[in-house]
């Protein structure tokens, strides 16, 4: 089993940046993938970005790619999203997951465990 928790969602302004972050605890080699998803209201949860354990591979969609970037920490069981330029279109709920081995990065399935959201809002 692994948990997971969000930090770092908040209200900005169009332009800022903003960074989250997602602890992982217990079984951590289910988490040899990670990735970020969002939500907004009214629409289904998109799939952003995800890295691999070594932090040498990641994937962006291409609304993101440019302005995110996602990085992990293993001596922390930490991922990051670190999210520049931010547009009103981004506003959302965060996700971070997590899933084992044996996943192209471009694949947003098989996430076994989810965090329970951090909610980014960007103003206009």
């Amino acid at each position: 089993q692994v948990h997971l928790v969000e930090s770092g969602g908040g209200l900005v302004q169009a332009g800022d940046s903003l960074s989250l972050s997602c602890v992982a605890s217990g079984r951590i080699s289910d988490t040899y993938n990670m990735g970020w998803f969002r939500q907004a209201p009214g629409k289904e949860r998109e799939f952003i970005a995800a890295i691999n354990w070594y932090g040498t591979s990641t994937y962006y969609v291409e609304l993101v790619k440019g302005r995110f970037t996602i990085s992990r920490d293993n001596t922390k069981n930490t991922v990051y999203l670190q999210m520049n330029t931010l547009k009103p279109e981004d506003t959302a709920v965060y996700y971070c997951a997590a899933r084992g081995a044996g996943y192209r990065l471009e694949n947003p399935g098989h996430y076994a465990y989810w965090g329970q959201g951090t909610q980014v809002t960007v103003s206009s």
